[in-house]
C-alpha cells in the first residue's frame, strides 16, 4: 500500500510538471495562517500546539461545504456515523463505539473531541451539529488533550469552525453556484450568497445565505422479511456475519423447537422502493453585526439558523449489489437548530478581555426502520407472535408471526447555553498569561417510540388485541402518555449535563530561544438523567420486583423512587422509595441507593517546553492531561454473566499524552515540514455496550485501559524553479492497542486495536497556477486520499473492518478580479469507499462516500 502511495504521489507531480504551459507564472510563497488555538491570535507557525488549519482559500478549493468534506481532509481524524447530522469525530485513535442513534443523545458518552463554531462550544452526545461550512474564514483542527483551554469534550482533540466577521468601512458581496451530477446517482446544486454593509464608521453587518440539494445514490431495493430470522430462533454456536459465532448466553430459546406449525407473515417494502432515495437538503443563514465603541472595545453578535433534511439511508448492504438496501420503514431526518452567540472584547489595563457567550436550540425529528432489530432481537416474538411461539421451551408452538416492520420515531429537544471570561497578558512581555472561567448547561430531551406495528394484531399470550399503557402520573415525562397503538416501548429521558470550570495558562521565555508554558484548568461536571424507559406489553405479567429490568419495565424518575409497571390495561403499579423497605429485593435496593447524577471534578494539567534554534525552525515537548466526564446508565443493576452487574454511573475516562513536535519553514521559504510523535494512555475507556446476554438495552461502561503511538507529519512545498506550482501532503501512523479490560465479559478483547483508527492514511494534492494571455488566471489541481483498513467498534460482537480505500479528484478552472469557473471530479475512478460500517444488529451496513461526481462551480464578486 505504501508503494501505492509512493507511485500516486509521483503521478501527481508529473501531473502538475505537464501543467507548466503557455503564459507567465505567478508569485510564489507560502501563505502564513493566523489562527486562535491558543486564545490568542497568532501564525500557527509560531505555537507549540499541533495545528492543521485549511483556509477560506483551501475550503474553496477543496470544496468543503459540509462535515464529511473536511474530515476527509485531515488524516488522523475518522468519523463514524450513518449519514448527514448522525456523525460523530474521531481524533488519533481515540475511539471505542459508535452509538445506536435511537439512544444516542440521553444514553450516548459524552463527546471526546470538542467542536466549536467561533468560540462556542457545540459538541453534543451522540451526534455532532452538521454546520454547512459557508462563508468560513478557516477551519482550525488540534489533535490532542486541549483540556486546559478547551475543557471535557476536547479529550482527543477540538475541531473550530471560524467564520468572517463583518468588515468595517468597505462593501462587498458574492455569489457562488454550483451543478454536479453523481454515476448511478442523482443531480446536485446549490447556491449561496454573501453580503458585507458597512452601516456606519462603527458598525458593519454581514449576512450569509445558503440552499443546498444533495441528489441520492442509494437505491432501496424490493425485499421481503419475516420473524423466522429471528434471534431466538437461531443456535448456538451460529456463525454471525463478521465471523464471530454466537455462544450459549446469546444463542435463541427456542433453537430447537420444530416450527412448522408456525405461520410467519413477509414484511413487504414494495411500497418504499426507490432509487437514489437518499436526498439531502441544508438550508440556513447567518446574520452578524459588529460595533465599535471606541478604539478598545468592541462587541460582535451572531444569528444562526439551519435547517437540514434528509430521507432514507446512507449506507448500503454488501449482501446486495453495490448502492442498494432493503428498508421496511420510511427512514427520514430533520435536524434544526438556531444560534445566538455574542463576544465583547475590549481593555482593562494591560489586560485584553473577553466575554462569550452564546445559545443553542436545537430539535431533531428523526424516523428509523428498526426492522435489523430483528436479527438481534431475542425477545421480539414477545411482542409480534402468538403466545405459543413465544413461550420458553415450546416444543411445536403454533399461531402466527405477525410481520417484523418495526421502526422507531425519535424526538429530540436541545437548549444549551455556555459562558466564558477569559484575560491574556501582553503578547509582547516575558511572561504571558491566559485564564478565566467557562460555564456550560445542556439540556436534552429525547423521546423514542419504539413501535411494532405487528403487536396489535398478535394474540399475545391469549389476549387478543392491544391497548396503550395507562397515563404515567410519576417523575419526568415529556408526555405523559397513553401510547400511540403499536408503540411497545417508550424512551421518554431528560438528561442534564452542567460545567463549570477555571482555567490558565502561563507562557515564560527562559531565554530568546526556550519557553515553558504551564496550564491548568479545574472543572465540576454533573451529569444527569431523568425519566423513563417503559414497556406497554400487555403479557399478562402482574408485578414482580425480582425481575427487575427484565419482565417488567422499570421507571427511573429521578427523584428516588422506582416504579414497577403491571398490566397495561390497568393503573397496577408498585413504587419504592426507600431502599430500607423490609423485604425490598436486593436489586430494587441498589438501584435506590445508586447515584442521581454522574459528578465528577478535579485538576488536569499541561506542560510544553519549546526550543526555538533558528527563526524558521520550532521543537517541543508536551505533557498534557484530558478527560471526558462520566454518564448515568439506564439499565444500571442488570446481572450478566460471570458476576458482571451493568453500573449504575460510568467514571470518568482520562488520557495522558506525550507528544514531541517540530513546525520548520526551510529553503528560503519554499518548504514547509510539521509534525508530531505521540504516545497516549488511555484509563477506563468508555464504551456503549449492546449485548443481549447481559440486557436488552444498550449500556455503558468503563470496558479497558488501551494506548496509542502515533505520527502525523504534513508539508507544503512551493519549488522555487516551479513557480505557480504548490504541493500539499499529510500523513498519519497509528498503532492502538487495548493493554487491558476492565469488565469481566468476552465482549472487549486484550490486543485488539480501537475503533476508527486506520494503521496509515495520506492525502496529497499539487494545484499549479498560471496567467493566461488574456489576463485570466488557470489552474489545475489533481488530488488523492488514502486510507488502511480499520475496525467499526472495540466490542468483538458488534465488530466490523472498515475496508481501506483510495480515492482521487481532479479540479481546473480560470479566475478573474470578478469571475470563478472551476469544472471537477470527485472520487474518479468511482471507489466504494468505507467511510464507517456499523454491526451492532447483526448486519453490516457500510457507509460509502458518494460515487463518481462531476460537476462546475461558478462564482462571481461585486
Amino acid at each position: 500500500m505504501l508503494k501505492k502511495t509512493a507511485l500516486s504521489s509521483t503521478i501527481l507531480s508529473a501531473i502538475a510538471v505537464t501543467a507548466l504551459g503557455a503564459g507567465a507564472t505567478l508569485a510564489q510563497g507560502i501563505e502564513t495562517i493566523t489562527v486562535t488555538a491558543t486564545k490568542r491570535e497568532q501564525s500557527a507557525q509560531d505555537i507549540p500546539v499541533a495545528v492543521n488549519a485549511m483556509t477560506a482559500a483551501t475550503l474553496e478549493e477543496l470544496r468543503v461545504d459540509v462535515f464529511t468534506d473536511y474530515l476527509q481532509q485531515l488524516p488522523g481524524v475518522t468519523a463514524g456515523g450513518s449519514g448527514p447530522g448522525q456523525s460523530t469525530i474521531y481524533i488519533r485513535g481515540l475511539a471505542s463505539t459508535t452509538p445506536n442513534l435511537t439512544t444516542a443523545g440521553v444514553a450516548g458518552l459524552a463527546p471526546n473531541v470538542a467542536f466549536y463554531l467561533d468560540e462556542q462550544p457545540l459538541a453534543q452526545p451522540g451526534r455532532n451539529l452538521d454546520v454547512y461550512a459557508a462563508d468560513l474564514q478557516r477551519i482550525e483542527v488540534l489533535p490532542g488533550p486541549q483540556g486546559t483551554l478547551y475543557g471535557a469534550s476536547s479529550q482527543a482533540g477540538t475541531v473550530r469552525l471560524i467564520t468572517n466577521r463583518p468588515q468595517m468601512g468597505e462593501f462587498s458581496a458574492s455569489t457562488n453556484f454550483g451543478v454536479s451530477f453523481t454515476e448511478n446517482g442523482e443531480m446536485s446544486n446549490k447556491v449561496e450568497a454573501v453580503i458585507n454593509l458597512p452601516v456606519s464608521d462603527n458598525f458593519a453587518v454581514r449576512g450569509v445565505v445558503y440552499s443546498d440539494n444533495q441528489g441520492g445514490y442509494i437505491d432501496n431495493v424490493a425485499g421481503t422479511i419475516n420473524a423466522s430470522e429471528s434471534a431466538r430462533f437461531r443456535a448456538a454456536g451460529t456463525v454471525r456475519d463478521n465471523g464471530v459465532p454466537v455462544n450459549a448466553n446469546r444463542a435463541g430459546f427456542q433453537s430447537t423447537a420444530d416450527l412448522s406449525g408456525v405461520t410467519f407473515l413477509d414484511a413487504d417494502n414494495t411500497a418504499l422502493v426507490e432509487e437514489d432515495f437518499n436526498d439531502t437538503t441544508y438550508n440556513g443563514f447567518r446574520l452578524s453585526g459588529l460595533y465599535d465603541f471606541n478604539s478598545d472595545w468592541s462587541l460582535l453578535v451572531s444569528f444562526t439558523s439551519q435547517r437540514m433534511e434528509s430521507e432514507g439511508v446512507f449506507f448500503q448492504d454488501p449482501d446486495l449489489d453495490e448502492l442498494q438496501i432493503q428498508r421496511y420503514a420510511d427512514d427520514n431526518i430533520e435536524d434544526e437548530f438556531t444560534n445566538v452567540s455574542w463576544t465583547l472584547e475590549g481593555r482593562i489595563a494591560a489586560l485584553d478581555v473577553v466575554y462569550t457567550g452564546a445559545y443553542t436550540d436545537r430539535e431533531t425529528t428523526q424516523r428509523v426502520d428498526y426492522t435489523d432489530y430483528l436479527f438481534v432481537g431475542q425477545y421480539l416474538p414477545y411482542y409480534i407472535c402468538d403466545g405459543s411461539v413465544s413461550y420458553p421451551g415450546a416444543a411445536n408452538p403454533s399461531g402466527t408471526c405477525q410481520a417484523p416492520n418495526l421502526y422507531v420515531d425519535s424526538l429530540t429537544e436541545a437548549t444549551a447555553q455556555t459562558h466564558e471570561l477569559r484575560f491574556n497578558t501582553p503578547d509582547d512581555r516575558r511572561i504571558r498569561a491566559t485564564f478565566g472561567g467557562f460555564y456550560s448547561n445542556l439540556e436534552l430531551a429525547e423521546r423514542n417510540d419504539f413501535t411494532y406495528p405487528g403487536s396489535v394484531n398478535a394474540i399475545l399470550f391469549g389476549q387478543t388485541g392491544f391497548s396503550p399503557n395507562s397515563p404515567f402520573t410519576t417523575g419526568y415525562t415529556s408526555d405523559p402518555g397513553p401510547f400511540p397503538a403499536g408503540v411497545i416501548f417508550r424512551n421518554d429521558v431528560l438528561r442534564t449535563d452542567q460545567q463549570q470550570a477555571a482555567f490558565g495558562e502561563v507562557s515564560f521565555d527562559i531565554t530568546d530561544q526556550f519557553e515553558l508554558t504551564l496550564g491548568a484548568r479545574w472543572y465540576d461536571i454533573e451529569v444527569d438523567l431523568e425519566g423513563s424507559a417503559n414497556s406497554s406489553f400487555c403479557n399478562g405479567f402482574q408485578p414482580d420486583a425480582n425481575a427487575f429490568g427484565t419482565d417488567i419495565s422499570d421507571l427511573y424518575n429521578g427523584d428516588g423512587a422506582i416504579t414497577f409497571h403491571g398490566s397495561c390495561n390497568t393503573a397496577n403499579h408498585i413504587t419504592y422509595t426507600d431502599p430500607n423497605t423490609p423485604g425490598i429485593p436486593a436489586s430494587v435496593a441498589a438501584a435506590l441507593a445508586a447515584p442521581d447524577a454522574a459528578r465528577t471534578d478535579g485538576i488536569i494539567t499541561r506542560v510544553t517546553g519549546t526550543w526555538r534554534p533558528t527563526d524558521s525552525t520550532m521543537f517541543y515537548g508536551t505533557y498534557s492531561e484530558g478527560f471526558r466526564p462520566g454518564l448515568l446508565n439506564r439499565p444500571g443493576g442488570a446481572a450478566g454473566p460471570g458476576g458482571y452487574t451493568v453500573p449504575f454511573a460510568l467514571d470518568t475516562d482520562d488520557v495522558t499524552n506525550y507528544e514531541f513536535g517540530w513546525k520548520t519553514q526551510l529553503f528560503d521559504n519554499t518548504l514547509r515540514f510539521n509534525g508530531s510523535a505521540f504516545y497516549v494512555e488511555i484509563e477506563r475507556l468508555q464504551t456503549t455496550i449492546f449485548d443481549p446476554s447481559i440486557v436488552n438495552l444498550f449500556f455503558s461502561d468503563n470496558a479497558a485501559n488501551a494506548e496509542i503511538r502515533g505520527i502525523e507529519s504534513d508539508f507544503v512545498w512551493a519549488p522555487a524553479e516551479m513557480e505557480g506550482l504548490t504541493v500539499t501532503g499529510a500523513i498519519s501512523i497509528l498503532d492502538t492497542e487495548i493493554t487491558e479490560v476492565l469488565i469481566p465479559t468476552n465482549d472487549v478483547l486484550v490486543g485488539s486495536e480501537l475503533a476508527f483508527a486506520p494503521s496509515f492514511q495520506a492525502n496529497l494534492r499539487a494545484r499549479y497556477e498560471w496567467q493566461l494571455d488574456n489576463g485570466w488566471t488557470a489552474h489545475v489541481m489533481p488530488q488523492i486520499i488514502h486510507s488502511d483498513d480499520s475496525v467499526s467498534d472495540v466490542v468483538e460482537i458488534n465488530k466490523a473492518t472498515i475496508d481501506g480505500y483510495t480515492m482521487a479528484s481532479f479540479s481546473t478552472g480560470v479566475t478573474t478580479d470578478q469571475w470563478r469557473v472551476e469544472l471537477f471530479v470527485d472520487n474518479l475512478t468511482d471507489e466504494r469507499a468505507q467511510m464507517a460500517n456499523n454491526f451492532v444488529y447483526d448486519r453490516e451496513r457500510v457507509t460509502v462516500s458518494r460515487p463518481r461526481t462531476w460537476g462546475v462551480r461558478v462564482g462571481v464578486d461585486f
